[in-house]
């Protein structure tokens, strides 16, 4: 590396390889393969989500604190759930834990049983902690409740018409005939409530969180319809109590409805999950520094522009005009559409006909080593 150049300033802000590597341990592989090129370099990494998955330890690993809880799980047992304590009166949460999908193998999806409640009860701790400010990510769940479970922890109320609790999941869906909120835990009102989410869709409808996301979490393509229904009554219900008409409010159907219930009985601020995060990790005034600015995530395709914490960080850097190179597990369908969104080149590091499995084993090596000739072909353009 020439003499000039010694100093390079490199940012890395990845997004997780889910169901590889955290956000935290892609950055690390990124820089052992920079650091083959030379030691001396600037390098400022950044652990960052969306709101899903990885949406406390981005905020709060390095920048505060992060605290379990047992909690109930997503069918009824019980579990650990993380809580990032930001300062004395902030704090931040995530729908993936404790329901996330991570936690379950395609053959244990079951989102008639999957229940919110264990959000719910970090929300009680957070409040129990004194919290004023409790930032929730929405994303990466594997429930399609509603949020009834999340409501039923938070003190309210909901029957059937035999005037029993409802079950958890699409069960108590199917079954919920009265809300009731008025024991509702008091705090909530005087509690700011900020939902980071990449999604924008409605509770209801083919846009919404049943046909768009149901499938993923195990619902069957042959019930979408009956289970948007009953959606659509507990909806219609949550509104009656409430007074506030979230059927098709922005964002409501995140996280399987958990955005509905959240909206219903908060006082909710919605914010894209990427440029909230960013903002307070203060990664813009790095990027302004930078010479080159790499980011990833597991998968890249043509849905990564609505949201996906690459393109999010491609939007701040090309601000500033600096070549943005997404380094991904594999490309997708519609990946070259990040190519008009600010991502100047997509490298993945699938080279030869490969399992899932096989390569997420073989990325600790794969990943240093694309970083290294990646940042080897930079370094020789502008020398």
């Amino acid at each position: 590396m020439s003499q000039q150049k010694e100093h390079l300033s490199i940012v890395i802000a990845s997004d997780s390889y889910k169901g590889s590597l955290s956000s935290f341990e892609v950055a690390e592989l990124m820089t052992e393969g920079f650091n083959r090129l030379s030691k001396d370099l600037n390098i400022k990494s950044f652990s960052i989500a969306d709101g899903g998955e990885g949406t406390v330890e981005a905020l709060a690993k390095e920048n505060g604190e992060i605290i379990e809880f047992e909690v109930t799980g997503l069918f009824g047992e019980k579990t650990i759930g993380e809580l990032g304590k930001l300062d004395d009166k902030t704090c931040v949460l995530e729908t993936a834990s404790p329901c996330g999908l991570n936690r379950l193998k395609d053959d244990q999806l079951d989102p008639y049983k999957a229940t919110s409640r264990g959000i719910g009860e970090m929300i009680v701790h957070a409040l129990d902690m004194g919290f004023e400010n409790i930032y929730i990510g929405l994303g990466g769940s594997a429930v399609n409740d509603g949020g009834i479970g999340l409501a039923q922890a938070l003190g309210a109320s909901l029957t059937d018409i035999n005037n029993n609790d409802v079950p958890y999941g699409i069960d108590g869906l199917k079954c919920v005939a009265n809300i009731d909120t008025s024991l509702l835990d008091s705090r909530i009102k005087n509690t700011n409530f900020i939902l980071l989410s990449d999604v924008t869709n409605p509770l209801i409808g083919i846009n919404g969180a049943t046909f768009v996301y149901g499938p993923q979490k195990g619902v069957p393509t042959s019930e979408l319809e009956d289970i948007d229904r009953y959606m659509e009554n507990y909806g219609k219900l949550l509104s009656k109590d409430t007074g506030k008409d979230i059927i098709n409010t922005t964002s409501a159907g995140a996280a399987g409805g958990i955005g509905a219930t959240l909206i219903a009985l908060t006082n909710a601020k919605i914010e894209r999950g990427i440029e909230a995060i960013i903002d307070l990790l203060n990664i813009e005034k790095f990027i302004e520094k930078a010479d080159i600015v790499f980011t990833g995530e597991g998968r890249i395709d043509g849905q990564s522009i609505n949201g996906k914490a690459p393109v999010g960080i491609a939007k701040i850097a090309k601000k500033y005009n600096k070549p943005v190179v997404a380094i991904v597990g594999s490309k997708g369908e519609g990946y070259e559409n990040v190519l008009d969104h600010g991502i100047d080149l997509v490298i993945d590091l699938v080279n030869q006909p490969i399992t899932l499995d096989e390569c997420i084993a073989s990325t600790p090596v794969t990943l240093p080593t694309t970083s290294y000739m990646v940042l080897k072909l930079f370094d020789s353009i502008i020398e």
